[in-house]
């Protein structure tokens, strides 16, 4: 990957899908507006618009892991998300360690701006920006 890469990180949810884009070069992302879901399932016409939009050369899935490293219920819908990603419209999709990512988004947040920042699409989005400024930092 060039380190002039763009790329997009999505935290999946079941209900909400927080987004962030980022750049290779700086290590840093910024939140998207979360994307609603029904049961896990986006609307595929916005992330196509996203993708259109940003042309990211990379997408980033949080996978949700129990603390100790083993899969939970979500992790196997976090990656048929993925995989969708991938088989829809053919770019790039890594899979990357989420555990600490919402935890981190909530503190952050609520440093910046207390209790009225922790509303639900602003931390899912949040949580896309730890999940992928965490893959920077390993994969830089």
């Amino acid at each position: 990957m060039t380190k002039s890469a763009t790329l997009i990180a999505f935290d999946f949810g079941t209900k909400s899908i927080g987004v962030a884009i980022g750049q290779q070069i700086t290590g840093t992302a910024r939140p998207l507006a979360a994307l609603k879901a029904q049961d896990g399932t986006p609307d595929w016409a916005v992330i196509e618009k996203l993708l259109q939009e940003w042309q990211p050369d990379e997408i980033i899935v949080g996978l949700p892991l129990n603390m100790d490293g083993s899969e939970q219920p979500l992790t196997a819908r976090a990656r048929k998300f993925a995989n969708r990603i991938h088989g829809r419209f053919g770019v790039k999709v890594s899979l990357h360690d989420e555990r600490l990512s919402t935890i981190e988004a909530r503190a952050a947040l609520f440093e910046n701006g207390g209790y009225r920042a922790l509303g639900k699409g602003q931390v899912d989005s949040a949580s896309a920006v730890v999940i992928l400024e965490s893959f920077f930092e390993t994969n830089g």
